[in-house]
């Protein structure tokens, strides 16, 4: 995998209705790309992938992989709690030209052993072989953690198993993956907050929340730190560390989408069980955001949606 840098964990917008907004995810993706991103992710945690139905979870995917059109790589988020269906889906999303790799995250809910992660993201490496993996770490969400010893163990099992997005907040964690795993393996910082950290522990980059509503700004942080350029790095990680935390004051993606909003680039409307942040906590938003610079953007024009 040649994959590094910054990459924006895509929200998917959605109309008032709650149906997918396709035009405001075309606009965004050109948006992200114009800024300088170096990857995008659709279907993950912030993209409520959880709450997609198939048929829309590969529309999203498919609009994505379209509107990027070769510019950038994308990966396609694919995470089940079922093996089985996981291996469905993959399937399926397999399909879609132009994914550059899936990304899946630890069963939710069941709580596997390590045993019991190792033979399910086998059974997805094998089912879409050899469209790479990237596996995604992320036990606040799925209540267990991916242990290094099993990252390696897959890694060493499954070529197609490439990388992974390091969301258990654990630095020493990612300090031992970067120390043992082979090499073309990449490990990127699933926390906005600790990617300056992650990446001085020698992570190869970022998969951020924050880059949906300031792309140029937070790639130019994980750039900076990639080429050692640590004051350059550390200035832009100040002047967005209150947004890093904004973005969590309450469940993911709300507090992403009521910015983007503000900003004119989609609706703020999430999906249950999921609802949108309190009348209290966006006007904490919208002083934040309006503190790094953010509320500046005009609307986006109904011309640049650029729709297929």
């Amino acid at each position: 995998m040649e994959t590094t840098g910054c990459g924006t964990a895509l929200i998917t917008p959605f109309r008032g209705d709650g149906s997918v907004d396709d035009r405001a995810l075309y606009a965004l993706v050109n948006w992200q790309i114009d800024s300088g991103i170096d990857f995008l992710v659709a279907c993950g945690s912030t993209g409520e992938a959880a709450t997609l139905e198939d048929d829309e979870f590969l529309s999203v995917v498919q609009i994505v992989v379209e509107a990027a059109a070769g510019r950038v790589p994308v990966w396609a988020g694919c995470t089940h709690n079922s093996t089985r269906a996981l291996v469905k889906r993959a399937e399926r999303l397999a399909r879609v030209r132009g994914i550059d790799a899936v990304l899946s995250a630890n069963p939710y809910y069941n709580r596997p052993s390590q045993e019991g992660q190792y033979q399910h993201f086998m059974a997805l490496a094998r089912a879409i072989n050899p469209l790479p993996v990237v596996l995604y770490n992320v036990p606040g969400r799925t209540a267990v953690n991916l242990e290094p010893e099993t990252v390696l163990r897959l890694a060493a099992d499954a070529a197609n198993i490439q990388g992974i997005k390091e969301a258990s907040g654990k630095l020493p964690q990612i300090g031992s993956l970067v120390h043992s795993a082979p090499q073309g393996f990449k490990i990127f910082c699933g926390d906005d907050n600790l990617a300056l950290a992650a990446i001085g522990n020698g992570a190869h980059g970022l998969a951020s929340v924050a880059s949906n509503e300031a792309p140029g700004e937070i790639t130019r942080m994980v750039r900076a730190a990639l080429r050692n350029d640590w004051v350059t790095a550390r200035s832009i990680e100040r002047k967005y560390a209150r947004l890093f935390e904004a973005n969590f004051w309450d469940s993911n993606p709300g507090p992403v989408k009521t910015i983007l909003s503000m900003m004119g680039r989609c609706d703020a409307t999430v999906r249950l069980p999921l609802v949108k942040p309190d009348r209290a906590t966006k006007q904490r938003l919208e002083r934040v955001a309006g503190e790094v610079g953010l509320l500046r953007d005009a609307p986006l024009p109904e011309g640049d949606m650029r729709m297929f």
